[in-house]
């Protein structure tokens, strides 16, 4: 095993003047520089306590159990791995190209060509060439079979991102002078083996190199090992904790890594403690629940199950909505974390708006799981506006004023747990270092759209670093019925990866179709042939998955929440629902409308406005601030009881888009609902009733203590029912036939209890007929549902095969190398409109920040923005400061789907970019350089790309033809 002090000593000692004169780094700007010796000295040092103090024991059990020594070797592995990473600089191909360095080498025999002539240098970068020295030296001292060598050596290969091919590997082999110049190639071989056999001595390999050259080394230990050597490289690399030459040569090595290590004060993964005894107990220890509570079954069940597994696998929870799938999920990672030796957690969510009203759920059990307990653990929110979360950016805050006087990346930012966690001694931190972008997913914590975890299979560059992240994590996927095929065919692949690392993974859907459950298990598994999955009809149900063993499928008791919602057809008019709306609301109360575009929401809002004093919208199209707002003012009118203080007592229509089905705890007397898949029309009548009031339903008027859902969006007299157009767009036309198939007994009243859905009672059987195979709805429907589901198959096999040209493969057989694991890849995938476009079958649409005009000329922020946001002037000759800066980006909306025709994008760009603000594109902007800037006039009024635009508080955006 690697000696734990500092190796640059040793590494230095003995070194020939040629070797140390071989350099590794150079700062253009005060000429400093480091020899190649001193950084692959401070790689191995960083490894070896990344290894010891951060990496988690999910993670080092797969190199353990890869190798014959175990632990020790996979110490061994990973800082030898660190400190040869950059051998590849020492060829010609890297050293000429600092010419004052360069002239240091070849003043010690090690000649090289000029930059400008040598063509050919671009072919072998140095972790390609590092790639090929090491396999020929792993050849040529120890006799390894260059096949067996290359799944070793491909670590230095990929250590910048993306692992070469086949093709890449075999240019620089047939080309000899790119690695060693013709006049003094025995030199250039001399100190590169030089370089190899002191490192070797240093991690005593000389004495492991036999047992090792009959290892096939699993990919996934090839993956996690090059993201440990890129996490090292890049500690390593940071100038401001690894000073460069001359400074750093006055400073032992002891000192050095020291000092780093400190200041970088990487925050240690969780070793989750046995979350020993009563269910009930935990559950009260982790969430808030009334003294009088009593924990649901499927809670009691899902840990029960948890704890009784081998080995932490893959879990599905299939519950009712408000049925508390969410602490059971929680509390189920931790039992998982415990068996498995998972150092954190990742919740991924269907869209940003969930992910947001997740965060803070999470800060809070974290505070309670860590209560009584020291030490520091670094959280992290995970989608493209972070920064814009309340949550996130008061931990932020208060991590500035609580920074430590080292550096900017050695910093650290503390969230101090709330009223509910005075207890808490533990500090969750958002780690200065970890919010890179690239890095930010391996914080211990996190909560983000489920675009983050479904990047794990994309083709892309230093994607080696996202699995390292969730390998070491346990995994929770909510509302796993909202993703289509396309998403669900990355999913799928993710999925394998996970279950083939060992990652825990719980699954969360009220409404989840058996097909997709056994999909899903198999996918984890690796193996087909999970009939009994898809067979359960039982609801509730638990599905427990663990690799190599039959699965554990248990049906568990409903928790006795039942609510009878009445079901009734409603023509697709106007006048019809403003007379149903006025006729059940007579009395009060609060009705939610939700229809499937949001033209019809500003459409079916416009005319109620005309009837009804109180109608708000919420939609997507609005500035992110304004979202943030009507979420929080929807929250208080019509949230829980003990959330909503000001539910109103006269009549209160909200018209909604998608919005209101997932990301919102709203509680409403009456719903309608445009026709939408079953499985989503029972999200949208999970808002419906969904909290008790007062005793029972007294609160509610007496028309309404009924709950009822009134479904339009439809022609009911069409043969078969018509869909309106715009659903058919978003949804298509099979999901929609099927979803009215299954509806129309309850709505023609022909159903055994005539109109009437028990909740939750009826959620599966509905679920599960609509998207079984078998026939449903009448017979003279029957030949167009079948034309339906032709074009639907056809288009799910082009998603499929779409969607397939940028994943990564299946995990490869061991000792396969991963030459060529992201080939022909997307590059950087981050969470930007085009990395969420490769992930998500949707068209790219445009990104704005949306800003206002006075007359006199003068930018400001748009004038209603709350808190002092609004109406602040902006300079246009200078970047804004940040605080302002801030506001303008919270001020981002994004373009509908007019916008998203190519012809008519790129003139909206072309037109955009002539309207910038060149003092905002400076580098010195972080939150505006490179965003594309809409300015309204003073009505909030514009023209773009032959579009009229209107924006307004009330209703955000509305498009019309400028013609």
């Amino acid at each position: 095993m690697v000696d734990e002090e500092p190796v640059g000593a040793e590494l230095a000692e003995g070194l020939s003047r040629a070797a140390r004169a071989v350099w590794a780094k150079h700062d253009r700007d005060s000429d400093g520089w480091l020899p190649l010796w001193r950084h692959m000295a401070d790689s191995g040092a960083v490894a070896g306590l990344l290894w010891d103090e951060w990496v988690p024991a999910q993670v080092w059990r797969i190199l353990s159990d890869a190798l014959p020594g175990g632990e020790a070797d996979a110490r061994c592995l990973v800082v030898w791995s660190a400190m040869t990473h950059d051998i590849g600089k020492a060829t010609p191909a890297f050293a000429c190209q600092v010419e004052l360095l360069a002239d240091g080498m070849r003043a010690e025999g090690l000649d090289m060509p000029l930059q400008k002539r040598f063509p050919d240098r671009k072919l072998a970068p140095h972790g390609l060439a590092g790639l090929v020295l090491l396999q020929e030296w792993m050849a040529e001292r120890y006799g390894w079979r260059k096949s067996s060598a290359l799944q070793f050596a491909i670590v230095a290969g990929g250590h910048h991102g993306v692992p070469p091919t086949a093709l890449d590997i075999k240019q620089v082999v047939d080309r000899p002078q790119l690695l060693r110049t013709r006049e003094c190639a025995v030199l250039w071989r001399e100190v590169q083996w030089e370089f190899l056999d002191r490192c070797a001595d240093l991690c005593r390999l000389r004495e492991r190199f036999p047992a090792w050259q009959t290892v096939k080394l699993p990919q996934q230990a090839q993956v996690l090992l090059t993201g440990l050597v890129i996490v090292a490289d890049w500690i390593a690399s940071n100038p401001d904790l690894f000073p460069y030459f001359p400074d750093a040569q006055s400073v032992s090595d002891q000192e050095r890594v020291r000092a780093a290590w400190h200041g970088l004060n990487l925050p240690a993964p969780w070793q989750a403690a046995h979350p020993a005894g009563d269910v009930a107990e935990l559950f009260f220890s982790r969430f808030t629940l009334p003294t009088d509570a009593r924990i649901r079954p499927v809670q009691r069940c899902a840990v029960e199950i948890a704890r009784s597994m081998a080995r932490p696998g893959l879990l599905v929870i299939e519950a009712p909505m408000g049925e508390g799938k969410t602490e059971a999920a929680l509390a189920v990672a931790e039992v998982f974390a415990h068996q498995s030796g998972a150092g954190g957690c990742f919740v991924a969510l269907p869209t940003m708006a969930t992910g947001n009203a997740m965060f803070p759920r999470l800060l809070t059990w974290l505070g309670r799981v860590f209560s009584g307990q020291e030490g520091r653990h670094s959280v992290h929110l995970a989608h493209s506006k972070a920064a814009l979360n309340e949550a996130y950016a008061d931990l932020i805050r208060a991590g500035r004023r609580s920074v430590r006087g080292v550096d900017t990346d050695g910093g650290r930012e503390v969230w101090s747990p709330g009223s509910d966690d005075r207890a808490a001694s533990a500090e969750l931190i958002a780690h200065q270092w970890l919010r890179g972008r690239k890095k930010a997913m391996l914080a211990s914590f996190g909560v983000g759209t489920i675009d983050q975890l479904l990047f794990m299979g994309l083709k892309s560059r230093h994607l080696a670093l996202r699995h390292l992240a969730l390998a070491g994590k346990v995994v929770v996927i909510d509302e796993a019925h909202a993703y289509d095929s396309y998403m669900n065919s990355y999913l799928d692949r993710v999925l394998s990866w996970l279950g083939a690392y060992g990652v825990p993974v719980v699954v969360l859907s009220a409404t989840l179709p058996a097909r997709r459950r056994r999909e899903l298990a198999e996918a984890y598994a690796g193996t087909a042939g999970f009939a009994e999955i898809e067979a359960a009809d039982d609801y509730p149900l638990l599905t427990a998955v663990e690799r190599d063993r039959p699965p554990v499928i248990e049906a568990v008791e409903g928790s006795g929440r039942t609510t009878d919602v009445h079901l009734e057809p409603l023509a697709d008019d106007l006048p019809t629902l403003g007379d149903r709306l006025a006729k059940e609301l007579a009395e009060g109360g609060c009705a939610l409308v939700i229809r499937n575009t949001v033209d019809r929401v500003l459409e079916t809002a416009a005319y109620l406005r005309e009837r009804f004093e109180h109608v708000t919208v919420a939609h997507a199209r609005f500035l992110d601030l304004d979202r943030l707002a009507k979420d929080a003012l929807l929250l208080e009118l019509f949230g829980p009881p003990d959330k909503s203080h000001n539910r109103p007592a006269s009549a209160h229509i909200v018209v909604a888009s998608q919005v209101a089905e997932q990301s919102l705890d709203v509680d409403f007397d009456l719903l309608v609902s445009d026709l939408c898949p079953i499985d989503l029309l029972l999200q949208r009548i999970g808002r419906l009733h969904r909290h008790q009031r007062g005793k029972g339903q007294a609160d509610r008027p007496v028309r309404l203590r009924t709950a009822r859902c009134l479904v339009t969006g439809a022609d009911w007299a069409a043969v078969p029912v018509e869909p309106v157009p715009g659903s058919k767009r978003v949804y298509r036309l099979h999901a929609l036939l099927r979803s009215a198939a299954v509806l129309e007994p309850f709505l023609t009243g022909t159903a055994p209890k005539r109109n009437v859905v028990w909740l939750p009672d009826d959620i599966s059987s509905l679920v599960q007929c609509a998207y079984s195979d078998q026939q449903v709805g009448p017979q003279a429907w029957q030949e167009a549902m079948v034309r339906a589901r032709a074009a639907h198959e056809l288009h799910q096999a082009t998603q499929r095969e779409k969607a397939d040209a940028f994943q990564i493969s299946y995990v490869g057989r061991p000792g396969r190398a991963l030459v060529g694991w992201v080939e022909a890849g997307v590059g950087d995938a981050d969470d930007t409109r085009r990395g969420r476009a490769q992930v998500r079958d949707t068209q790219e649409s445009l990104e704005v920040l949306v800003v206002q005009r006075r007359r006199d000329g003068t930018l400001t922020t748009v004038p209603w923005l709350s808190r002092g946001r609004g109406g602040v002037e902006l300079p246009t000759d200078s970047v804004p400061e940040p605080r302002v800066a801030r506001i303008v980006a919270a001020c981002a909306l994004r373009l509908p789907h007019h916008f998203s025709v190519p012809e008519t994008m790129d003139r909206a760009i072309e037109q955009l970019e002539a309207d910038c603000v060149p003092a905002w594109q400076s580098k010195e902007s972080h939150w505006l350089a490179g965003e594309l800037i809409l300015t309204l006039d003073e009505n909030c009024r514009t023209q773009l790309a032959g579009y009229a635009l209107h924006y307004s508080h009330e209703d955000g955006l509305k498009v019309t033809d400028a013609s």
